[in-house]
């Protein structure tokens, strides 16, 4: 379980198919220190195993299907990704409770300036847009965001300039995809 506060931009190294997998190599910096074999790890919103850890590098193996309903199917090296180590019980929790396992892929409809502020407008499937609740909680690209505005197959997010420096939102524009989650608490009422 993760909070949706990206630690880090990671970079993606290498993509290598072996048999039934795909194996992803990142480059990161703080997710390194404490993580190990094992551990889950978010990129771009995708719950991911650490297969591997050598150097400046982890090393993830994904399935076909998590290739097929997330953006990490399109992700090329030297692409960079959200990175987030999982919660430890205890932590304080910023963001919302962020589970790692993509709902759908979005498309980026629209980047604009609205009194100001930066706002993405999304669209997705239209069979996803019950569990988009305004002023509720949604994770694009693993990113913890607020519902802003509904309408009937897409939704609107601001971005605060932080967000938007430290995340891959920084280079995300009209007709992109991104990964998105919507609250746990939204799909269980």
């Amino acid at each position: 379980m993760f909070s949706g506060i990206v630690e880090e931009l990671g970079q993606v190294m290498s993509i290598a198919r072996r048999g039934g997998v795909t194996v992803f190599e990142i480059k990161a910096d703080k997710v390194l220190g404490d993580s190990k074999t094992g551990d889950s790890i978010s990129v771009n919103g995708a719950c991911l195993t650490i297969i591997k850890k050598e150097k400046d590098c982890l090393f993830f193996e994904v399935m076909p299907q998590t290739l097929k309903i997330t953006d990490l199917g399109i992700l090329r090296s030297l692409d960079r990704v959200n990175l987030e180590r999982s919660l430890k019980i205890g932590d304080r929790l910023s963001g919302h409770f962020v589970l790692g396992h993509v709902d759908c892929l979005g498309i980026i409809r629209k980047r604009s300036y609205r009194n100001n502020n930066l706002c993405f407008e999304l669209g997705v499937p239209l069979e996803f847009m019950k569990y988009c609740l305004p002023k509720g909680s949604v994770a694009v690209d693993g990113i913890s965001l607020t519902v802003a505005e509904k309408k009937a197959n897409t939704f609107s997010v601001y971005i605060i300039p932080h967000t938007l420096k430290n995340t891959t939102l920084g280079f995300k524009g009209p007709s992109d995809k991104v990964n998105i989650e919507f609250d746990i608490l939204a799909k269980r009422a």
